[in-house]
């Protein structure tokens, strides 16, 4: 019998979909987040397909959602260039919960409080498939990159930090 799961915001929006997925979990001191790299041993995954999101801002409620590996830095020139805005810049932590309805280190992209534009580093494309969070520390979901693409609405986009 399968292990039943904690239905996050994420899972049952990925679920309505119909899109196929696996659940992972994991544990954490106190449960605090940990970085990416480390959510990638817990789990037993290749660091290369577990994906990190993140969201910048342009100023003036302006909001974008990225997704990219954890092990890699978002370029913000870049990022800035493929919403069409001069500037964008990292949100604060403590603006996260209230804007996203997620915690830092359980910050999905599908399933936030409001549809912000996403973008997905486009090398993903290559990949079979890619592990995000699922919406709460100690828990991701694997999905094809098309299939997170149709359920947050994102765009693939070159955004990484050579």
């Amino acid at each position: 019998m399968a292990k039943k799961h904690v239905k996050t915001n994420a899972i049952r929006l990925i679920e309505q979909q119909k899109i196929a997925h696996e659940i992972f979990e994991y544990t954490t001191e106190d449960g605090a987040a940990v970085d990416g790299v480390t959510v990638a041993e817990k789990i037993g995954q290749p660091v290369a397909y577990v994906y990190k999101t993140l969201i910048a801002t342009a100023g003036k409620g302006n909001y974008f959602v990225f997704v990219i590996p954890v092990a890699a830095e978002l370029n913000l020139k870049a990022a800035a260039k493929v919403v069409g805005e001069k500037k964008v810049e990292l949100i604060a932590v403590k603006e996260l919960l209230g804007l996203t309805g997620y915690v830092r280190g359980g910050c999905s992209p599908v399933g936030m409080k409001k549809l912000f534009p996403t973008y997905i580093e486009q090398a993903v494309e290559t990949l079979d498939y890619l592990i995000v969070s699922a919406g709460k520390i100690g828990m991701q979901m694997k999905l094809a990159p098309q299939d997170l693409a149709k359920a947050s609405g994102a765009k693939f986009a070159s955004i990484v930090a050579e």
